[in-house]
């Protein structure tokens, strides 16, 4: 077994082990597909793993400045950690632009600073460069045609952390990171305070819900992706929006409570998910792009 061989083989096992609300849906890709997705996988985790680590703050930098030495290198086919070479073959097969990737540093980088952003807009500047490039690396392994595909992968990287941001709220706190601007928690008189203590009251209740009205308006402005992709990655899209809008479902059931236990899907949800739309075939051409595409939702999906 060559190099790259062993190191998709690790990187398939770091999926596996860890990509739960993912991996399911990796299933409808092609083998190869299957393979660079668990790839790509494997370098997040890598990075997200130094950001979170305990490590000193000065220290996860530096950490995070040699990753970052090591993907420039990899990215030259010099390799010096055994998920790289997976990664590199990736980037090459399918032409992911290597600011996608740095970018992702970027982000994570932003992390080891005090989390606060003031507005949404900034606050989505954040969101490009840990959520947004990433789906345009999996736009890149699934296939899509035209530049038209970028503007609604915005708005579907910006929903699915958005609802990241909102399940993760207490964990986020507790790390001394508070994503929700603070023009909106100005507006619905709650502070970072009350988001560290947990309080669940009325303001919050309306904070959530303006919240979770917000994410599904960008899952609505997402769906429009589904017309720009191969097959495959539509359904792949179908899974993964399905699988986070069940999650933003959750959270406005509970009336916006993501204190009181973790919000999750259970594995059988996920996996029904995934074969629902592992079963689904499409119904429109690449080259018809006035027909729509099932919106993918727990009550929608096929």
């Amino acid at each position: 077994m060559d190099v790259t061989a062993k190191s998709y083989a690790l990187c398939r096992k770091l999926a596996r082990q860890s990509a739960s609300n993912f991996y399911f849906s990796f299933r409808m890709l092609s083998a190869q597909q299957r393979q660079s997705m668990c790839g790509l996988y494997a370098f997040l985790r890598r990075t997200d793993d130094i950001g979170d680590g305990d490590e000193p703050l000065e220290e996860k930098r530096a950490m995070l400045e040699a990753w970052r030495g090591s993907l420039e290198r990899a990215l030259r086919y010099e390799f010096d950690d055994d998920i790289l070479p997976a990664l590199a073959d990736t980037v090459t097969r399918y032409q992911i632009p290597h600011e996608y990737l740095l970018a992702v540093i970027d982000g994570v980088e932003m992390d080891l600073d005090e989390c606060q952003y003031e507005t949404f807009a900034d606050l989505e500047q954040y969101c490009y460069r840990v959520a947004t490039v990433v789906g345009l690396c999996c736009m890149h392994v699934w296939g899509f045609h035209g530049e038209g595909a970028h503007r609604p992968a915005h708005a579907c990287g910006l929903a699915f952390q958005l609802t990241n941001i909102l399940r993760d709220i207490k964990e986020d706190a507790e790390r001394g990171r508070i994503y929700l601007p603070r023009e909106d928690l100005e507006k619905f008189g709650c502070s970072a305070a009350d988001l560290r203590r947990g309080i669940v009251d009325e303001p919050f209740k309306e904070l959530m819900q303006f919240e979770v009205q917000r994410a599904r308006q960008l899952y609505e402005s997402a769906v429009e992706l589904h017309t720009w992709l191969e097959p495959r990655g539509r359904k792949m899209l179908g899974a993964m929006m399905a699988t986070y809008r069940a999650l933003l479902a959750e959270i406005d059931r509970r009336d916006g409570d993501v204190f009181s236990r973790p919000v999750t899907l259970s594995r059988w949800h996920k996996a029904r998910i995934a074969a629902r739309w592992m079963l689904w075939t499409p119904r429109i051409r690449l080259s018809d792009r006035r027909e729509s595409e099932p919106v993918a939702d727990e009550t929608t999906a096929p």
